[in-house]
């Protein structure tokens, strides 16, 4: 049997307006669940998913901007709930660390046919050639 709390975390949200579901589900959108780690909090179901929504939903009824709620839960979290962190150098690797490994991995290409271009024979045997 689910404990209350975790019955609270998956029922409908109500909203007071279409305004506040819009910033809601924004929101949300660009949030990203600490325990699924490659879905948003809008896209969970996991229960801390859930609580959060609820965390957001409260943070923003006490008036609370977008940005104030993204750093209460940077603060509680990391930077690691947020899809799109901020550019700083702790975060460098997680930006630039996609493309480094695509560089270099194009470096290792070109490498690896210049090899095999210099160490290949200059003429191709004819046919006459061949022997069996």
């Amino acid at each position: 049997m689910l404990c209350a709390a975790a019955a609270a975390a998956f029922e409908p949200i109500e909203f007071r307006d279409a305004a506040e579901e819009a910033r809601f589900r924004a929101l949300s959108a660009e949030l990203r669940c600490v325990m699924c780690q490659n879905q948003s909090l809008a896209d969970s179901n996991a229960q801390i998913a859930g609580d959060l929504r609820a965390q957001v939903l409260e943070l923003m009824r006490e008036g609370k901007s977008d940005r104030e709620i993204k750093d209460y839960l940077v603060a509680r979290y990391g930077e690691f709930v947020l899809y799109n962190p901020p550019v700083k150098p702790s975060t460098w690797l997680l930006w630039f660390g996609p493309a480094l490994i695509v560089l270099g991995g194009g470096i290792a290409v070109a490498v690896v046919v210049r090899r095999r271009a210099t160490n290949a024979p200059a003429t191709a045997p004819s046919e006459d050639n061949q022997e069996w």
